[in-house]
């Protein structure tokens, strides 16, 4: 191959490269154009759903989450001593090694 043939390969690979980096910029604006459309969309349908929120679902609605709350009422002991000196002092004897 001669000088000139090497020349006109490498000018034609680099602007190939420069091709593929326009279309994949090209494609990420696009796919950021796309998600920043569909924030606002969600955003404003929240907001349309929040309006016309009745107060009986609402209420409906915090009482199901609420619901998931466990009522287990923690081990007594757990009031006088929770581990975290014995925790501490491992993690301190770990470190010192």
């Amino acid at each position: 191959m001669a000088g000139g043939q090497i020349l006109s390969v490498c000018s034609k690979m680099r602007e190939k490269r420069r091709e593929g980096v326009a279309s994949e910029n090209a494609n990420h604006r696009e796919w950021l154009r796309q998600w920043n459309n569909a924030g606002r969309a969600l955003a404003a349908n929240w907001r349309r759903e929040l309006r016309h929120l009745s107060d009986e679902r609402a209420l409906a609605a915090s009482e199901a989450l609420l619901s998931l709350i466990t009522t287990v009422t923690p081990n007594p002991s757990r009031l006088r001593w929770s581990g975290l000196v014995e925790q501490q002092a491992l993690f301190h004897r770990k470190s010192s090694r």
